[in-house]
């Protein structure tokens, strides 16, 4: 910055002129919030200079943390050699070109064509277009009509919120007439009488009765994270995702994998529908793809639907300024290129989310902890007064949120969802990090406990 300002400040100029995304605007303009001035390895600090471990790797983007040279060395040198030209009226640029190559060799199954944008809500706006121009290419210009599941997240647009199942958002704008939302595999939440894998059958079930009753010629694709990150880390029963595939080849139903949170090592392998054995037609990307260095987004796009579009001379009518943008390629070849090195992913990112999933499977003994469910980097704790009954500590998730506060007054940066605190930390800690967030962690549960009156014993 060119002119320095005090903490007292910058939190008044933020309420005097910044709008935030998902925030009450009266209380932040009343309250206000904090302000990160500076990172390092897996640490932010506060214009306070309070340090936290990052708990959530920035909004699940920062896997790397915030210490990469050689990707801010990416983005200096395509600034000086490019630093922008667009995509459209057949035209590229070398970095977008590299980019999607290197994508397109990592991807699963036959996902070999990229489309770029700059965020996953932006790609699953993408996902709708490409999903209708392929039906309308191979005569099917019936199938319109889209799937996804309650409480599930796929961006903020109009577009991806209404793919998304959050109810509060809808209540918000008018959505798109053709998606449509069944029952989310959230086993710990919506079912006490049955075990977890009979559950994710009856989960799956709900999609096949909705595809039945829109009637299949009509349904043209299901989208779903292969674990619901902001819907607060619903790790799916194991039976779910192959029920949900037969069922979907079956019907001839398109598989989005929104794979924005999940992809790119998050759950253990490169992509969360290799951890769950299902092979989707598109692919969302974002996040992780730059270590959130930069931003862009994306679709990888199977054969057969590239072959379909190119079955016919019709422009694709659809596009951003900023797709294939160098300078956000330059990042991402340079993300993937560490995520590569010394097979991180394939091995570093499997011991290390062995260890954390040990180590946040323990908290399951404490007495506000219902459940800890864990897949990779990725973490979840269900917060109970009764652990028999299920039975909450306090109404509309007040005490997730007051057990955040109190994790972030012991140096540790989580998050609240509905009655849960999640994790996703960066892949570059130290086992000895991870006993560290664990150990803030069980601070905050514990002074939790004793704010709702628990016995600890």
């Amino acid at each position: 910055m060119s002119t320095q300002h005090t903490s007292a400040e910058l939190k008044d100029m933020d309420r005097g002129a910044l709008l935030h995304p998902f925030t009450d605007y009266q209380t932040y303009g009343r309250d206000g919030g904090r302000v990160v001035t500076r990172a390092e390895h897996i640490y932010i600090t506060d214009s306070d200079n309070k340090r936290l471990l990052d708990g959530m790797s920035g909004l699940w983007c920062c896997s790397l943390g915030y210490s990469q040279p050689a990707i801010k060395r990416a983005i200096s040198d395509q600034l000086e050699r490019l630093p922008y030209y667009n995509s459209f009226f057949n035209c590229s640029n070398d970095a977008a070109i590299e980019m999607a190559s290197a994508l397109a060799e990592i991807m699963p199954g036959d996902l070999k064509h990229i489309f770029f944008t700059n965020s996953g809500s932006e790609a699953n706006d993408t996902n709708i277009r490409l999903v209708h121009r392929y039906f309308d290419a191979i005569g099917k210009p019936a199938k319109k009509n889209i799937i996804g599941r309650h409480n599930g997240y796929h961006g903020s647009t109009i577009a991806a919120a209404s793919l998304g199942g959050m109810g509060y958002m809808h209540e918000q704008f008018i959505g798109l007439t053709y998606t449509h939302h069944v029952q989310q595999p959230y086993w710990y939440e919506e079912c006490h009488d049955m075990d977890a894998e009979a559950f994710g059958l009856v989960a799956a079930n709900a999609l096949a009765a909705k595809i039945d009753e829109l009637g299949a010629d009509t349904v043209a694709a299901f989208i779903a994270e292969p674990i619901q990150g902001a819907g607060g880390v619903i790790v799916p029963p194991a039976s779910y995702w192959p029920a949900v595939e037969k069922i979907c080849r079956e019907r001839d139903v398109l598989i989005i994998s929104d794979e924005v949170i999940c992809g790119f090592g998050r759950t253990g392998n490169w992509f969360g529908c290799q951890t769950y054995g299902f092979t989707p037609d598109l692919l969302t990307f974002a996040k992780g793809v730059t270590n959130g260095y930069q931003p862009l987004g994306g679709v990888a796009v199977s054969a057969r639907i590239v072959a379909a579009l190119m079955s016919e001379s019709v422009e694709f009518a659809h596009g951003f300024t900023y797709s294939g943008h160098p300078v956000a390629c330059a990042a991402g070849l340079a993300t993937l290129d560490i995520y590569r090195q010394a097979g991180l992913i394939d091995t570093t990112v499997k011991d290390l989310g062995i260890y954390f999933g040990d180590r946040w499977r323990q908290l399951a003994d404490h007495p506000i902890v219902g459940e800890a469910r864990t897949q990779g980097m990725l973490g979840a704790l269900e917060l109970v007064r009764d652990k028999s009954t299920r039975a909450r500590l306090a109404p509309a998730a007040q005490a997730s949120v007051y057990c955040r506060n109190r994790a972030i007054d012991h140096g540790l940066m989580v998050r609240a969802v509905h009655d849960a605190m999640i994790s996703a930390p960066p892949y570059v800690c130290s086992k000895a990090e991870i006993d560290q967030l664990i150990d803030s962690l069980v601070k905050a549960l514990d002074e939790t406990a004793r704010h709702y009156g628990i016995n600890q014993a």
